[in-house]
């Protein structure tokens, strides 16, 4: 189940800042933690303006949901790399999270997470936590997140960060993701960050009539395209390609 979080094959509101104040008997950690956490809330305001809301790149069109590029603004992707990879949590790419996995491109969570259109009342399925990131991005938009993992030791890793950062509303299960989550069905939304050759059925069995699901759907050899899964009030099934992708595979094994 587990996977590299998606890469484009082709890459391509007003910011009020309010000084902080310090009394002279403040700590300097303090000051410097003040000013760091300044300095990444500049790289993120700077991450979705060029990146995700005015892309310059011919091939990437824009995010324009407001809620999501809020939600892009907030959550500190800082947190969720590893401690030698902070000073490149803003860039315009993946980045290593261990165990052979990344966190996705800043674009590819913002767009994925758009193209689900969630709602406050929703409640998603995540397969693939990673480092928690997208789940973090989708606890300020929906009710509630379930996400799961296969890889043990970045589950607990997720279950902790999460916690420590309060993200109260995010479920995180070690399980092989195919499944889904059968005793939290159904689900509004679903997404997956791993490239499958054909959707998994449970996963349509537990989306809802009227659901969405957003899936890289392709061979790990083969062109993957982000796919759209809709099903419709009668259960029927359509599927829309969006853009071109690579993921690595969805696999099977809990390790």
């Amino acid at each position: 189940m587990r996977r590299r979080k998606g890469i484009p094959i082709l890459y391509t509101a007003l910011f009020f800042v309010t000084a902080t104040i310090h009394s002279p008997l403040s700590p300097p950690r303090a000051w410097a933690e003040d000013k760091q956490e300044a300095h990444f809330r500049q790289l993120r305001e700077a991450m979705v303006k060029d990146q995700i809301a005015q892309p310059s790149d011919f091939y990437r069109g824009p995010v324009e949901d407001k809620r999501v590029l809020e939600a892009m603004r907030t959550v500190p992707r800082h947190r969720f790399v590893r401690p030698k990879d902070i000073s490149n949590a803003y860039e315009d790419y993946p980045l290593p999270i261990g165990y052979g996995q990344t966190i996705s491109q800043p674009y590819i969570v913002a767009l994925m997470t758009e193209r689900l259109d969630p709602s406050p009342e929703h409640k998603v399925l995540e397969v693939g936590t990673g480092s928690g990131y997208q789940a973090a991005i989708l606890s300020g938009l929906v009710k509630e997140v379930y996400t799961i993992e296969i890889v043990e030791a970045l589950g607990r890793q997720a279950i902790e960060r999460l916690a420590r950062l309060n993200y109260n509303n995010v479920h995180v299960l070690v399980a092989d993701g195919y499944y889904g989550w059968a005793e939290k069905a159904p689900f509004d939304r679903i997404i997956v960050t791993c490239a499958t050759t054909l959707v998994p059925p449970p996963l349509l069995q537990q989306l809802i009539p009227g659901g969405k699901m957003c899936i890289p759907v392709g061979g790990q050899y083969d062109v993957q395209y982000l796919t759209m899964v809709e099903k419709g009030e009668d259960g029927k099934i359509t599927m829309r390609k969006i853009l071109p992708v690579r993921f690595v595979p969805l696999t099977r094994e809990l390790r």
